[in-house]
């Protein structure tokens, strides 16, 4: 048996998806107890060379996916539309969806928790949040009891790198830039990343998780790091503290949700103060299991990639088949 999966988008993230399949066969069928093949994928730009099989077919009509059998859709696009079209019209036809789309899902992600509820299937986007770090999975299953009383986090690798850069070649904001779009870590376009905008996006998908409802976006403090000058790195050295780019969210005794997005001075004694390069990182404050802190790589191709297809595989459980079990067993809701 194969499970035959479609991918959406053949960017950075795509193509890191795209080679994970191909060189981890081995152990996607150990986990999902069936081979794994993308018989076709939806890309943006028909000019752009592809390193894709010949018998993979790549296609810019969205409807092309479903002259296929396919198991399960892997989002890649990013933004809201047409994705959010697509993404619905996959989970109406009972196909699981996973995403790392987190604009998506700030805006929309109860929509389409929503239609896959109404459609028995699964909507899985572990990966959005924090790369690597399965911060989703921890706060809905091993935090059910305690209140989390803080969050502060460090959610985009690529200001993190960028920052660390500044810091440790003594380089400019602009200089550091440009490296991180020579190694992949940030996009031909970094706007989302440097301004603060994915941060935000990924702050609003914890606090609809963690408090049941996100704060009022014009109450949200968000600034980038591209303001951000050499002359700032180094007087926070001076008094032996770093420049990150920060993610808080909290809610005070009155009920109300407060959420920021700011590079901010740490110091030493801060958990996220070592927390360097595409790494990210989560400082979760509880009222029983006191600090929990967890960190790992938030940026790149295969980081993103990695968290994606864990998710992918979480649909799979005991190596039953993906087609027995993909319509009879629900996620824990996020947006619920």
């Amino acid at each position: 048996m194969t499970v035959n999966v479609a991918l959406l988008g053949l960017g950075t993230v795509g193509q890191g998806v795209y080679e994970t399949v191909v060189s981890h066969q081995e152990e996607l069928r150990q986990a999902a107890g069936e081979s794994v093949r993308i018989p076709v994928i939806l890309i943006k730009d028909s000019c752009k060379n592809r390193s894709i099989s010949g018998d993979v077919e790549i296609t810019t009509d969205f409807n092309d996916i479903f002259k296929y059998p396919i198991d399960a859709v892997i989002e890649a696009v990013g933004g809201c539309e047409p994705v959010y079209g697509y993404l619905r019209k996959c989970l109406e036809r009972k196909i699981p969806v996973i995403t790392a789309n987190k604009e998506l899902l700030a805006k929309k992600g109860s929509e389409l928790m929503n239609t896959a509820d109404r459609h028995q299937t699964e909507l899985i986007f572990e990966a959005s949040v924090a790369g690597s770090i399965p911060i989703l999975y921890i706060i809905k299953n091993y935090l059910k009891v305690n209140r989390i009383q803080k969050l502060e986090a460090i959610l985009n690798g690529t200001s993190n790198f960028i920052l660390t850069a500044m810091r440790n070649n003594k380089q400019s904001f602009e200089q550091s830039l440009a490296e991180a779009q020579r190694l992949g870590y940030a996009e031909a376009d970094p706007s989302n990343d440097i301004l603060g905008w994915d941060t935000f996006y990924k702050t609003m998908i914890l606090s609809e998780l963690i408090y049941h409802r996100q704060p009022d976006w014009n109450d949200v403090v968000r600034k980038g790091i591209d303001q951000v000058t050499l002359e700032d790195i180094n007087a926070a050295i001076e008094s032996q503290e770093k420049i990150k780019l920060m993610a808080t969210l909290s809610r005070s005794s009155n009920g109300s949700i407060k959420a920021s997005i700011e590079p901010v001075r740490i110091k030493k004694d801060h958990p996220l103060y070592a927390v360097e390069g595409v790494n990210n990182a989560v400082r979760i404050k509880t009222d029983l299991a006191d600090d929990l802190v967890l960190s790992g790589p938030g940026a790149g191709a295969f980081p993103t990639a990695s968290a994606i297809m864990e998710d992918f595989v979480s649909l799979f459980k005991n190596n039953k088949p993906l087609k027995d079990i993909s319509k009879k067993r629900r996620a824990v809701p996020l947006f619920k």
